[in-house]
């Protein structure tokens, strides 16, 4: 199964419009110290599995937000530059989470892009 991407633009059109985009961080603590998109919270890539599979009521007290729905429209995931966020989309569509999307640029377009 090939990983769903999203651009740099849609992902920038998506988060202006809505407000239900899960933003997943999957770098490491160094990294996310150092910068992050606004919104995003952080599970590093070598617990997604297991913060997914969290039931909605710990995942909520670990993570203070609402889990995903399965069928979550607008839950993307991002690293540093696009690897390991391919890595956790894949993990997540086998979890069942089918239109989780990788954002390919990752925080190193994101930040050049933002002047950041």
């Amino acid at each position: 199964m090939s990983t769903k991407e999203i651009s740099y633009e849609e992902l920038k059109a998506l988060l202006a419009k809505s407000q239900n985009v899960t933003l997943v961080d999957v770098r490491s603590k160094d990294e996310v110290d150092k910068g992050r998109i606004p919104g995003s919270i952080h599970i590093p890539v070598d617990t997604v599995e297991a913060a997914f599979a969290k039931e909605p009521e710990d995942f909520r007290a670990v993570y203070g937000i609402t889990k995903p729905a399965l069928d979550a429209p607008e839950l993307v995931f991002h690293c540093q530059m696009g690897r390991r966020g391919g890595v956790a989309t894949s993990k997540i569509h086998e979890l069942g989470f089918v239109n989780a999307r990788n954002y390919a640029g990752g925080y190193k377009e994101w930040s050049e892009k933002e002047g950041k």
